[in-house]
């Protein structure tokens, strides 16, 4: 389980990595002025920048509820096959969920993504209330 999460901390922090290079990137290429990071205003801000921006702002969102079941089943000793196995498929998912939002982003393709990580982490949390 500490694995899982270890890969999905280390995918944000690439996702950090990657925001910071568009932002450098858009001023550089003089899309936005470097005053716009500021406030972040006073212009509008390339889409690559917006989705890399929102991005990074999802995986601290519904991956919270996964860091949290993932602790507790850690200190749980939940030593559960298929707890582990929908841990990783739950970061898998928002990897791909987060390819498919920084490239083509089709909004349904990118739902159908999210919808089945919000199921594992639900079947997360289940398993912490069934093994305690």
């Amino acid at each position: 389980m500490l694995l899982a999460m270890f890969s999905l901390v280390m995918f944000t922090f690439f996702i950090m990595l990657l925001l910071a290079t568009m932002r450098i990137r858009s001023v550089v290429r003089k899309d936005v002025p470097a005053t716009y990071y500021r406030l972040m205003s006073g212009a509008d801000a390339p889409d690559y920048v917006t989705k890399s921006s929102r991005q990074l702002a999802n995986l601290f969102e519904t991956p919270l509820l996964f860091y949290v079941a993932g602790i507790l089943i850690v200190v749980m000793d939940i030593q559960s096959i298929a707890v582990i196995s929908i841990a990783w498929i739950y970061v898998g998912l928002r990897v791909v969920h987060a390819a498919i939002h920084l490239t083509y982003n089709h909004p349904i393709h990118r739902l159908i993504v999210f919808s089945l990580s919000v199921l594992c982490i639900l079947f997360l949390w289940v398993a912490v209330i069934m093994f305690s």
